[in-house]
């Protein structure tokens, strides 16, 4: 009995992050569920689901897309009647009642961190909204922020800046679990930069001027502890001067599925290349870049480029997608780069080494090239 009761709760969980996270029906565990019902006469199970999904309170106040919702209860209906003969009213009350809501762009989504605590985002239901990519949340910025939770000590009492930060996912994770001592949040795009904002107030981080911008003193000499200055600032990787870098000074660069073509990946190596060598007292600066392997010859040009500059990078261990809810388990990514005032220097020696980005997608290399 305690075995089942576990696997209806793994069950619960499981509808309950992908629902909140507004993924695709696809991947939620539709057939798990049918063998449920099958083994059971009552609905108990498929009114704890309605609880933790289209009735949770965290639905209620940031719903997910009227269609999302229409569509979830369509299948849940579906799921129930191949299995029972008696209707269940309350999916069907439910159904009826998302029925008479009208859509509303932009939408939510809601994230549960390991620690119950929720982060949710105010996302385009479109993958392209305004001729940008960037509002909304890419499986890269769920899986950097993965594993900046399982490695906060990468970024407390830090200074992080991340560069294409989109909705904004990755940031407000380590925000609200790694304690970076400042983070600063940047894209290019106004719409981008306009729906940040917002859902950076809406999970109750408040708002420093831009990071760009002259610095007022502040109101008090008493830090908050419990919060990270929180910037965003506007940031054009093609135009992005080495003063306005250099005056950024982070300790820690992030950045996610940014790797679509070959005119961006030049133009992050050419801000990556500025920040390593604007760094006071030519301090180091890890950077950490995660992507989806969609076309490793892509991917390949960004590694070729890290060469040509000579940015060291290594290639970090995998780690199990099991926090987020993913869509799907593509493959994933992950390069540390070490950034520092030398990189120049290296150049020659990396273009002498034959760099072998043609193996690296095939087999990847995890050697620490920090050490050769």
């Amino acid at each position: 009995m305690a075995a089942e009761g576990n696997e209806d709760m793994g069950l619960l969980q499981n509808f309950e992050r992908r629902f909140l996270a507004a993924r695709t029906l696809s991947s939620f565990p539709w057939q798990s569920l049918e063998e449920k019902l099958k083994d059971s006469s009552d609905s108990k199970l498929l009114l704890d689901i309605l609880e933790k999904t289209v009735k949770h309170p965290l639905c209620v106040k940031y719903p997910p897309s009227v269609k999302f919702m229409r569509c979830f209860l369509t299948e849940l209906i579906k799921k129930h009647e191949a299995v029972h003969t008696e209707p269940l009213d309350e999916l069907y009350e439910a159904l009826a009642e998302v029925l008479t809501v009208e859509e509303s762009s932009p939408c939510h989504r809601t994230y549960l961190l390991p620690s119950r605590d929720a982060i949710t985002l105010s996302e385009s239901t479109a993958i392209v909204s305004h001729g940008t990519t960037g509002l909304v949340t890419w499986n890269a910025a769920l899986y950097l922020a993965e594993w900046a939770l399982q490695n906060p000590v990468a970024f407390t009492d830090r200074t992080v800046l991340e560069l294409g930060s989109g909705a904004g996912f990755t940031g407000l994770a380590i925000c609200r679990a790694c304690r970076p001592r400042t983070y600063i949040f940047s894209d290019c795009h106004s719409q981008v930069l306009e729906q940040l904002r917002r859902n950076i107030l809406l999970n109750g981080l408040p708002l420093q001027p831009d990071a760009l911008a002259p610095q007022q003193p502040p109101e008090s000499d008493i830090p908050d502890v419990k919060k990270p200055a929180v910037k965003v600032t506007h940031l054009d990787w093609d135009h992005a001067t080495a003063p306005e870098l250099s005056a950024l000074q982070p300790d820690v660069v992030l950045a996610a599925d940014v790797l679509y073509c070959p005119e961006t990946i030049l133009s992050l190596v050419r801000v990556l290349q500025i920040i390593s060598g604007g760094q006071k007292d030519s301090r180091a600066v890890d950077a950490y870049i995660a992507f989806t392997i969609r076309n490793p010859e892509t991917c390949k040009l960004f590694t070729a480029e890290l060469a040509r500059v000579g940015i060291l990078w290594e290639a970090m261990p995998g780690h199990d997608q099991t926090l987020f809810p993913y869509d799907e388990l593509c493959e994933m990514e992950m390069l540390r780069l070490m950034l520092s005032g030398s990189t120049i220097r290296y150049t020659q020696v990396w273009k002498c080494r034959q760099f072998r980005v043609s193996t690296y997608y095939h087999k990847p290399d995890t050697r620490n090239l920090f050490q050769q």
